[in-house]
């Protein structure tokens, strides 16, 4: 269990990698009346964009399942602890849509209330057909819908459920590399389709098939003399995640008018490898000193209604 939890964690922090060159992109060409189209503009498009947000919704439902069973350790009304966890998102959210319209956090705490919750009162098998059923019905509608006005990302409530599903699980290693050889072929052949095509349920289909030959092809090298470096980057990214993703997002805005400059699109990879690299650095150095990160242990206290308990032992006051 215990290096299953760290595999998590350096998911996680995988990808946050993915989802900072993203933003910084689109944060780029949103901003831009004539963007054109460069070379980082197909890379984005083709192996980038719509991969990661499908691994933090899969985590996402796997967190839900872990929440649940350490809170029933800690309280008789394990559910009303994870409602006021996710209430405490969608606060986080609220704010950082206010900056960045369209951000995932407040739909993520909503459809956690709104479909994960009760969803553990139904048996796993239930919740992985269920899982499974939306997440096919998003993808032939390209993520979603939209309905007055505003696009329904569907996908999202579906990644949940089939993410807390398999935690209960527990799918057997063994799987891993088929399912990586298996994925990564079909995210290739449906990327060359959707080039071919340009049609939005492909789009999605490949984006889920790539984001699960990334994850498993991860999970392999962790299994490799890869590990030691690999978590030594990727775990304090991701045990931080909800801060990280948060600074992220001013670092772009402010960037703005370099990014916008330079019609390369290369100076916002330069950028999200500079934040990232400068959140690994302090990630490693927090996480040394405190048990959890700057805004993890505020919504941590937050949801159990007390201060909880952050320094290290030993470390330096």
């Amino acid at each position: 269990m215990t290096r299953r939890l760290h595999e998590l964690d350096a998911l996680r922090g995988f990808a946050i990698c993915g989802i900072m060159v993203v933003n910084t992109w689109q944060h780029t060409l949103g901003h831009l009346e004539d963007p054109g189209r460069t070379p980082v503009d197909w890379a984005v498009e083709n192996l980038l964009q719509g991969r990661f947000y499908p691994v933090f919704s899969f985590l996402f439902g796997l967190s839900f399942v872990l929440f649940l069973r350490s809170a029933a350790g800690r309280t008789p009304h394990p559910r009303l602890a994870l409602l006021r966890r996710l209430a405490v998102l969608a606060c986080f959210g609220a704010v950082h849509w206010a900056v960045n319209p369209g951000e995932v956090l407040l739909p993520y705490a909503l459809f956690g209330m709104l479909v994960l919750l009760p969803a553990s009162f139904l048996p796993r098998s239930a919740v992985l057909l269920l899982g499974v059923a939306v997440t096919a019905w998003a993808a032939s509608l390209g993520g979603g819908f939209v309905a007055g006005g505003v696009f329904v990302v569907v996908l999202v409530p579906g990644l949940f459920l089939i993410g807390a599903a398999l935690m209960e699980y527990r799918p057997p290693e063994r799987l891993l590399l088929p399912a990586f050889l298996v994925s990564a072929a079909a995210g290739g052949w449906l990327v060359w389709l959707w080039n071919g095509t340009y049609a939005t349920g492909l789009y999605t289909a490949a984006g889920l098939a790539c984001a699960t030959a990334y994850c498993t092809g991860l999970l392999l090298l962790l299994r490799t003399r890869l590990r030691g470096p690999l978590t030594a980057v990727l775990n304090p990214l991701g045990r931080m995640a909800l801060t990280n993703y948060l600074v992220s997002t001013p670092a772009i805005l402010l960037s703005l008018p370099l990014l916008t400059a330079d019609p390369t699109r290369l100076s916002g990879v330069a950028l999200a490898a500079a934040v990232l690299a400068l959140q690994v650095a302090f990630s490693r150095w927090w996480l040394a000193r405190f048990r959890y990160g700057p805004l993890e242990w505020v919504w941590r206290c937050l949801t159990w209604m007390e201060r909880v308990p952050n320094r290290r032992i030993g470390s330096e006051p």
